[in-house]
């Protein structure tokens, strides 16, 4: 029992020294703090520059108006076209208020072709993205009538053409189309369409 006590008497010894020690150390510390500085003197001016909190971080408005345009134009590979093609020796599409008259006038050439976008070589993911561009860049600048090659599909297996299709379900889909129609053979006949654009301001 005696020995217990005196180990017990040791320990408690032992950790006050460790306590005096560290307050010695932290104390130490300080004065070599006040020693390095030295004296000090409060400022007679009392004038402090206040700073404002800072701004919040700009919101991504036009990044999110972008996606949201995105989303609004995207084209699928699932709209049914067939019912809104007229049915005539070529194959033409116009919008509903718009007269025969136009895809007669735009197969006749009475439009000029201002671009081309040719398709050919692109997968069908590439050229869907290739032709919405196309479709809206075209618009955006002014123009009228553009022609899309999608081509005839010679080298396609089978010898059928993959896109001519797709091409037609798209341009439907793009609000800024307002007719189509095969091109003339002088223009790439049944490997291109002639796309008549809304005029620029129209409300689409």
């Amino acid at each position: 029992m005696a020995r217990q006590l005196r180990e017990e008497q040791a320990r408690l010894e032992a950790q006050a020294k460790e306590r005096r020690a560290a307050a010695a150390r932290r104390e130490a510390e300080h004065q070599l703090f006040s020693r390095a500085v030295g004296a000090i003197r409060p400022l007679r001016t009392r004038e402090r520059l206040h700073l404002s909190d800072p701004p919040p971080l700009p919101l991504p408005v036009q990044h999110w108006l972008d996606e949201e345009r995105v989303l609004r134009e995207s084209i699928s590979d699932d709209f049914d076209v067939s019912t809104l093609l007229d049915t005539d020796d070529q194959l033409s599409f116009r919008r509903p208020g718009i007269g025969v008259e136009i895809t007669q006038r735009l197969r006749a050439g009475h439009w000029s072709i201002q671009r081309q976008l040719d398709l050919h070589g692109l997968r069908v993911d590439e050229a869907r993205e290739a032709l919405g561009q196309f479709i809206r860049n075209a618009h955006k600048n002014g123009m009228r009538c553009v022609r899309v090659v999608h081509g005839k599909g010679l080298g396609s297996p089978g010898k059928s053409p993959v896109l001519k299709s797709r091409v037609q379900r798209w341009l439907v889909q793009k609000s800024e189309v307002l007719a189509f129609v095969q091109a003339r053979p002088m223009d790439g006949g049944a490997g291109a369409l002639l796309v008549l654009l809304q005029p620029v301001g129209t409300r689409q």
